[in-house]
């Protein structure tokens, strides 16, 4: 319920919405300015204030709430962005010149993203703005290292994944025109949705192609763009086969496409001791069995096995 005693006093809301977006998140700025904890996080402290206030004052106290949302959180949102982008920017440089390769542009925004945010919002994050990096910036074709091995250009997994645009393109032009029946903002809704699901799934597409296998000095990084991912010990390895059987029922089987069975595979990767498989949005899966498709598995295995023995 909106407070009705604020209503003509301009003071009295002025102070309140001072409190709300400045008082508190300087506080909680100032206890945790010492610690470990991300300075960024002051700003969900700020809409948070935001929030309450649009929500208990009256429509007559909050002119300078919307003062506030016209002028200063679009500069605050900028701010982030370009802060996020130089450190992004300067993770991948110095990336580049630990690894001596192609840095990895998600495992750069990622490491950028634990120092500025909040841990449970950083997989999130980084998915979404993944995404749209690989829809619409990275266009460019991702040189295969000596140790890297792709996995998209003999499978089918790239063209499904088109294909089901191609079906969620064609299935929203038709209930797009049926729902203009029944209610336009509907319509345009369900839309909207449409495309961002079409957008998300051709980032997913086009990561296939820029997140290869890579086989390290001491560990073996597998990766399926940026749906899947893990980096296994060479120590926790047992045997690597080549093979396309079926994999057996079992809560500690997985495969490393996240399309399961529909993708074949013709690597099997048996494990001594229980790994994490890394999904979207930081979803894990336990596994010690493994089945993934690489474009050249004879070399793929050989080179693993040659990597166990030394």
């Amino acid at each position: 319920m909106k407070s009705s005693f604020l209503k003509g006093n301009d003071t009295l809301s002025f102070a309140l919405t001072t409190d709300l977006l400045l008082t508190v998140p300087l506080v909680y700025f100032l206890l945790i300015r010492k610690s470990k904890i991300a300075k960024t996080t002051v700003v969900p402290f700020m809409i948070i204030g935001l929030l309450i206030g649009s929500f208990f004052l009256p429509k007559e106290s909050q002119s300078y709430l919307s003062i506030f949302k016209t002028w200063v959180l679009p500069i605050i949102e900028m701010s982030i962005i370009v802060f996020v982008l130089i450190k992004v920017r300067n993770a991948i440089r110095k990336y580049k010149g630990i690894k001596g390769s192609i840095p990895d542009f998600y495992n750069a925004l990622k490491s950028t993203c634990y120092e500025i945010l909040p841990r449970a919002l950083v997989l999130p994050f980084v998915t979404e703005v993944a995404v749209f990096y690989y829809s619409f910036i990275n266009w460019k074709t991702r040189e295969v290292g000596a140790n890297e091995y792709t996995y998209h250009k003999t499978s089918g997994t790239p063209a499904l994944l088109y294909a089901f645009i191609l079906v969620i393109g064609i299935e929203t032009v038709v209930i797009h025109f049926l729902l203009t029946q029944w209610s336009i903002i509907a319509a345009w809704c369900l839309t909207a949705l449409s495309i961002y699901s079409a957008i998300q799934i051709f980032g997913f597409a086009k990561s296939l192609t820029q997140r290869p296998i890579s086989i390290n000095e001491d560990s073996l990084t597998l990766k399926y763009g940026i749906l899947n991912e893990v980096e296994i010990p060479f120590l926790d390895i047992d045997k690597v086969e080549l093979s396309s059987k079926s994999l057996e029922k079992n809560v500690l089987t997985r495969t490393l496409s996240p399309l399961g069975e529909i993708e074949s595979h013709n690597i099997i990767i048996s494990l001594n001791t229980e790994n994490e498989l890394i999904g979207l949005y930081g979803r894990k899966k336990k596994f010690i069995l493994l089945g993934l498709h690489v474009d050249d598995p004879k070399e793929f295995k050989e080179k693993i096995e040659n990597a166990l023995q030394q």
